[in-house]
């Protein structure tokens, strides 16, 4: 199987000329591991096992983890209402709307960018500058005074303002910055000790700058004017692959949550297409009714990340700093796990 692997891998980072590094364990077990690209192409710094790259939507299961802490600490519950635990007035909004329907992407509320309706992420920052965007609260302004899109637990509809609200919670409940709170409480515990929420203008050494390619022109420019300066609640962290295999092993440990909340942040909540469920911050795929895959994953401009756990123990993470070509790899290795 591993020298399947090797051979599926080359073939596809060939075809999509991947930037990055992928890992496939099977339970403590490394069976493959590459790096290929550059992290700074003007330097011409190669990408290695350790760099960090920025993961985009796919840490919404570091905030909802967050929520799954201070719900452990009794707290809150998944069905605290929204307005029984955070002090800031939205008002368009449901009083219904509660901590899980936030979770589940099923609350209703608008969100600053809508990803069935906008492509470009980088068009929101024409007239809000992105290197204002530091904080849970900056967000606020492009979504807090906006109507309800359904009720509250109506149907699925993806939403990253949802994930900011939760954020503002985890700050309010905890007294803690949001950024601080993951950092102590979730990496920490975890040991993803080469992770954080770093500031574009503040890159630690090994992280990688992420790229945007024009393909008609062969250029390529940084993404540093088309993502916010720092990520937050709703994405933008940065990892390394080894720190996120560590972060499946503490979550599927029950080592960052008890086994009961555990359990419900991998059940499967809402469907959000055919075959395809959300948890609590997480994608799941059933196939005759049977879970064959738990996964995250993360699009920004120069950012492309697919983490996945599967039920024989293979855990796989492909991080980028291009656009695209993780998911291709994801699923050629896919293909050889399950067969």
């Amino acid at each position: 199987m591993n020298k399947l692997i090797d051979r599926k891998v080359e073939e596809i980072v060939s075809e999509v000329g991947f930037s990055g590094v992928i890992k496939v364990h099977h339970h403590d077990e490394v069976i493959h591991e590459s790096v290929f690209g550059y992290s700074n192409r003007s330097d011409q710094l190669e990408n290695m096992l350790n760099t960090r790259f920025g993961i985009a939507s796919g840490c919404k299961i570091f905030t909802a983890v967050g929520i799954g802490i201070l719900v452990d600490e009794g707290k809150i519950s998944f069905q605290t209402k929204l307005s029984e635990c955070l002090d800031v007035y939205f008002p368009h909004y449901s009083k219904d709307i509660t901590i899980h329907h936030l979770l589940t992407h099923t609350s209703g509320i608008p969100d600053y960018f809508d990803e069935s309706v906008m492509e470009d992420f980088a068009e929101l920052w024409l007239e809000r500058p992105m290197y204002t965007m530091r904080s849970p609260k900056d967000f606020l302004p492009m979504f807090q005074n906006r109507e309800m899109l359904f009720q509250p637990g109506e149907r699925f509809h993806y939403n990253n303002a949802g994930y900011i609200v939760l954020g503002l919670v985890i700050e309010q409940i905890s007294g803690m910055n949001f950024t601080d709170f993951v950092e102590t409480k979730v990496f920490a515990k975890a040991g993803m000790n080469h992770s954080g929420y770093f500031s574009l203008d503040q890159l630690p050494k090994d992280t990688a700058i992420g790229y945007i390619d024009d393909e008609e022109s062969g250029a390529w420019k940084s993404n540093i004017y088309s993502i916010p300066v720092k990520g937050g609640a709703d994405g933008g962290a940065f990892i390394t692959a080894s720190d996120m295999m560590k972060f499946w092993d503490a979550l599927v440990g029950n080592k960052l949550l008890s086994e009961g909340i555990t359990k419900k942040f991998l059940t499967p909540h809402v469907e959000s297409d055919e075959d395809e469920y959300y948890g609590y911050g997480i994608w799941m795929n059933k196939q005759e009714g049977k879970i064959i895959r738990q996964h995250v994953m993360g699009y920004d401009p120069g950012v492309n990340f697919h983490a996945a756990v599967y039920p024989d123990g293979h855990k796989v993470v492909v991080t980028s700093n291009k656009s695209d070509g993780a998911f291709d790899i994801m699923l050629a290795i896919e293909e050889v796990i399950l067969g």
